[in-house]
């Protein structure tokens, strides 16, 4: 008989304890593997211990995630109906079997998609690259015709176009030896002057533009840029890093502040927050409050540290802010409503069901994710095939119907109309489905399924905002997208050091992540609002990342030689 294995009590600091004595007798790599092994059930432990931890959610975490999509998901469903009713294993497992079910399961080559392109971007995808106009080197416009000998060369419209990339440093540095002359009677020393427009300044606009960029729109900490530009010869320390975004996000704060503002008087409003941290805050006895919240207000009770994200639209445009502390999602979105016009009615907020995205007292018209049901009943699907099957085909048309209308750029009014027409009589065909689970006793409530039903039920009304609001939508994945940007910077620098460290990373994010949304180079709107930081300060509404190239201050300006 095989033995069960022996069991042992140990916690971590036993086992960095043996880790520690492994590492003088093995190689750098097979310590890497041995530790990734021993600290693996470890935190497997720990995510299992949490009671919200559900078994999907723990496969996943061992077994990877799969595709959400519904032509993988209704594939998947295909197969598990498929499958022989047998008790015998190896009967419903046959290697003979399994090609057989494979193929009729597999979509028609016909109804493939087609390979979308081959990879390679032309010259239209390049709009920030230089461009060099080369003339031809033996002829010019008017020449013979070396060929026919009669006719006359003249030039087209459209020329040649070669694309030439090369590598260099983020940040690139000139040194300039300004030579020194001394008079030999008096001693007196004469330094040349510097180049026009090069200042006493050591690290210029687009330095500091460049810094912020990659750390807050790429997710590159200071001290990997350290790492990058050292191989590259051009150094500039970590520290030095953060004192040059931290004096910049004093400089393009204005631009931020008016985000909020405008933000506050969009027509609808996504709001979601992530868990982060600040080691500031997580310090014992650290002050219970992070920046920009009122010390009024009291988060003693709170050990939660989040970032908050908002995605508003307004006329068409789409504004992300991020705020970082120990606020709810539902909090910040309320201090953003907070300078909302009077005049103007209440917006639509859309979240997933968490009470805590909620704006507080301030009036909403809440519509809920209809994603985050539709999640529900993927990660009952191999339970419940057949069910999970009906739902997800009822969504699908759903959001083919919506897909059109951005395909054809319907106005709300429009997009309402067709919902109306179209996804109406689904979603009502689909409410009528889920109640008769329960009142026919097909499903029964505590079920994983019967908890999936239940949830879209009870949020039926805010889930079908969309069939009466103009503008209403789906989902809240475009937040949830713009919650990527902080995870992305979790994931690499790990935490904030203070708050202060935060206000600064919210400031960023928000502005790159706009200018994302808006079709606007970051990289070049953050230089701008360096040069123009005086008008910046008087005008910020017309120094947004999708005007800032049409301010007539700014056009004037930049005729202006540089001093």
């Amino acid at each position: 008989m095989r033995q069960s294995p022996e069991r042992l009590s140990l916690n971590m600091h036993d086992l960095d304890e043996v880790l520690e004595r492994a590492r003088a007798i093995l190689s750098p790599e097979d310590y890497r593997i041995l530790k990734a092994v021993v600290n693996t059930p470890a935190y497997v432990t720990r995510v299992a211990e949490d009671r919200k931890t559900t078994i999907v959610q723990l496969r996943r975490l061992l077994f990877g995630s799969s595709s959400e999509k519904t032509s993988k998901i209704l594939l998947l469903l295909e197969r598990l109906e498929e499958e022989p009713a047998t008790d015998s294993p190896s009967e419903a497992s046959s290697d003979a079997q399994r090609p057989e079910r494979e193929e009729e399961v597999s979509p028609p080559a016909e109804a493939k998609r087609p390979p979308q392109g081959h990879g390679r971007n032309g010259a239209q995808a390049y709009p920030g690259a230089e461009k060099i106009s080369v003339p031809h080197q033996g002829f010019r416009s008017g020449d013979a015709c070396p060929e026919c000998r009669k006719g006359k060369v003249y030039g087209l419209r459209d020329p040649g176009l070669l694309v030439r990339m090369v590598g260099q440093a983020p940040l690139q540095a000139c040194v300039y030896e300004l030579e020194k002359l001394r008079c030999n009677l008096c001693g007196e020393v004469f330094t040349a002057d510097p180049p026009k427009g090069v200042g006493p300044e050591k690290y210029d606009a687009t330095a500091g533009s460049m810094i912020a960029l990659l750390k807050y729109g790429s997710g590159l900490p200071f001290h990997r840029q350290q790492q990058l530009q050292a191989s590259l010869g051009i150094p500039p320390p970590s520290s030095t890093q953060w004192q040059i975004v931290r004096d910049l996000a004093g400089v393009v704060a204005p631009a931020y502040q008016e985000l909020v503002r405008q933000a506050a008087q969009g027509e609808v409003l996504h709001n979601d927050d992530t868990a982060v941290k600040i080691l500031e805050l997580a310090a014992p006895g650290a002050p219970q409050i992070s920046h920009g919240e009122d010390p009024e207000e009291d988060f003693a009770g709170r050990t939660g540290i989040f970032t908050s994200g908002i995605v508003s639209t307004r006329q068409a445009r789409k504004i992300a802010l991020f705020f970082t502390g120990r606020k709810h999602a539902g909090e910040n979105l309320a201090d953003v409503l907070a300078q909302r016009a009077s005049e103007l009615g209440p917006p639509i907020q859309m979240s997933d069901a968490l009470s805590r995205n909620l704006p507080g007292q301030l009036e909403a018209i809440v519509a809920n994710c209809l994603a985050h049901s539709r999640r529900k009943f993927i990660d009952m699907a191999e339970s419940f095939p057949a069910e999970c099957r009906h739902v997800l085909e009822a969504l699908a048309k759903v959001y083919r119907n919506e897909a059109l209308t951005r395909e054809q750029e319907m106005t709300a009014h429009e997009r309402l109309s067709l919902h109306q027409a179209e996804s109406a009589p689904v979603m009502e065909a689909l409410h009528g489905w889920l109640r008769g689970q329960f009142e026919e006793k097909r499903v029964e409530p505590n079920s994983g399924l019967g908890r999936a039903i239940s949830y879209i039920l009870k949020r039926w009304k805010k889930l079908t905002l969309f069939l009466r609001e103009p503008g209403a939508p789906l989902d809240n994945n475009v937040c949830e997208r713009a919650l990527k940007k902080v995870i992305l910077h979790r994931k690499n620098a790990l935490f904030f050091k203070t708050q202060k460290g935060a206000q600064v990373g919210d400031i960023f994010m928000s502005l790159i992540y706009t200018c994302q949304l808006s079709g606007a180079n970051p990289f070049d709107y953050l230089t701008e609002l360096q040069k123009h930081a005086q008008e910046l300060s008087e005008n910020p509404a017309e120094w947004m990342p999708w005007n800032y190239r049409h301010t007539p201050e700014r056009d004037g300006a930049s005729r202006e030689p540089p001093g």
